[in-house]
């Protein structure tokens, strides 16, 4: 008899306990689901308006003067906590071969060995974050071409957003430097004079127009 009681017991025991145990895996849970529901509410995705995009380039050409040139292939996306985009998480891929001197024999030296070698490095990327800074931003991160990274700093200028009744849309221009040497782009030739032929510092100028993900 006292065997039986016992063994009633401890199959209440065990049960009570499992019971409890379920039902903190069950709060634990729900606070889990809240948390990432709460994250993905308050996370905003925009993406680029490439058509009012540009991302440019400018080197000095035989010390004298400046040759421009932009991607035209690019895609960027942009995710903020914060509605003035003060440490948003930024991601941008720009295809080599769609740089754009409006000079074929030009652009195709870029493209070789030479240059940005886009067979064997098709893409220039940037991962990082964008920064308030005063009344303006930094762009701070990762910065790769030709397969070598470095930590970069670049200006931005947030121009504001805007509801245009079909979405809402958000503009920033970025100004930065790269020294082109860095990352391995070393044709150096020289005038006979002495100068380079292309400058090494490479400024970047990029105008950017967002979208706001629905």
């Amino acid at each position: 008899m006292f065997k039986q009681i016992n063994e009633l017991f401890c199959y209440f025991s065990i049960n009570k306990i499992e019971l409890i145990n379920l039902k903190i895996m069950k709060k634990i849970s729900a606070l889990c689901i809240g948390l990432l529901i709460a994250g993905s509410l308050s996370a905003q995705t925009w993406t680029i308006d490439k058509v009012h995009s540009k991302i440019g380039f400018s080197v000095t050409h035989m010390a004298v003067s400046e040759t421009e040139g932009n991607f035209k292939d690019f895609d960027a996306s942009v995710v903020s906590t914060a509605a003035d985009f003060n440490n948003a998480d930024v991601t941008f891929t720009a295809k080599v071969a769609s740089i754009n001197t409006e000079n074929e024999r030009r652009d195709g030296h870029l493209k070789s060995p030479d240059f940005f070698d886009a067979e064997k490095f098709p893409e220039v990327t940037f991962k990082g974050k964008l920064v308030k800074s005063g009344a303006k931003y930094k762009l701070q991160g990762d910065f790769t071409m030709k397969g070598v990274t470095k930590k970069v700093e670049f200006d931005v200028t947030f121009g504001g957003t805007v509801d245009t009744g079909r979405g809402v849309k958000a503009g920033f221009k970025l100004v930065g430097t790269v020294n082109r040497q860095d990352y391995g782009l070393t044709w150096s030739n020289k005038t006979p004079g002495g100068e380079l032929v292309v400058g090494d510092v490479v400024e970047i100028t990029a105008k950017i127009e967002l979208d706001k993900k629905a």
